[in-house]
Formats: C-alpha cells, structure tokens, sequence
C-alpha cells in the first residue's frame, strides 16, 4: 500500500504551486484506481492546518474549505485514514531511536510508525528528511 504525506496533498490543492500538477495527478490517479492507498491521520489534520496558515498562503483556505477538501478527498473507495493502533508506541519509539529524530523530525517518525503499522509498502512525499528512517521507502513526484 502506499500513503500520502502532506506535501503532497497540500501541493495538489493548491494550483500556485510549481509541484502542483505532479501532485494534482498522482492523488487523483490514486483516488480514481482500484488499489487500496492511505492518508496518515496526522497528515489528515497537518494539511488543515497548512492550507489555513495565513502566513504560508495568501489567501489561505478558509476552516470550511480545508475540511471540505480533505473530505472529497476521502470520499474515494480506495482510500484508507491510517490511525495509530496497537503497536503504535513501540513502532513511534523504534523510528524515533532509528532517525535520532528531535524536534520537528518527531512528527515525520509518528508518520513512519503508522505507516509501519498499517503495512505500507512506500510513502508518496517531498519531504527528503524520510530518508533517515531505515528500511522506510518514499518515492517523490
């Protein structure tokens, strides 16, 4: 399976952004196909608060636009939100050990945790600082 970080959401959202149409056509490739594919539920919640930030967009989405894109988003059959479940803590403290992840790196080994956790085989994303969680595959734009 693969998931979907933030970057990737936010940028096929917003179309004044150079990655827009790579990431426009990946998310709508995997909304339209038939294989099974995951949002972390902390990205679901990241992108509300990204494309809401009046300092990073301008304008910025209002509250109801941005819950009302996430959830056209997850109205696609295939589509799975990736919540933490039993093995969460044990998996979120390896990846944290495994990246000697502080600070905002945290937040990314969260992501790994559950996506270890769901079986996700690849994570769609931008965000290079993937690359320093072990045995994790990401693949970009």
């Amino acid at each position: 399976m693969i998931a979907v970080d933030t970057n990737v959401l936010v940028y096929a959202h917003r179309e004044e952004l150079p990655q827009h149409r790579a990431a426009h056509a990946r998310v709508v490739a995997l909304a339209g196909g038939t294989a099974l594919w995951g949002i972390p539920v902390f990205c679901v919640t990241e992108f509300v608060r990204v494309v809401t930030h009046p300092r990073l967009f301008d304008p910025p989405y209002l509250a109801e636009e941005a819950c009302r894109a996430m959830e056209r988003l997850l109205e696609a059959p295939t589509v799975r939100v990736l919540h933490p479940g039993p093995t969460f803590v044990t998996r979120f403290g390896e990846a944290v050990r495994e990246a000697g992840a502080v600070g905002n790196l945290v937040f990314d080994a969260q992501i790994v945790a559950v996506c270890r956790e769901a079986g996700v085989t690849t994570l769609l994303t931008e965000d290079r600082d993937f690359a320093r969680f072990r045995r994790f595959k990401t693949e970009g734009l």
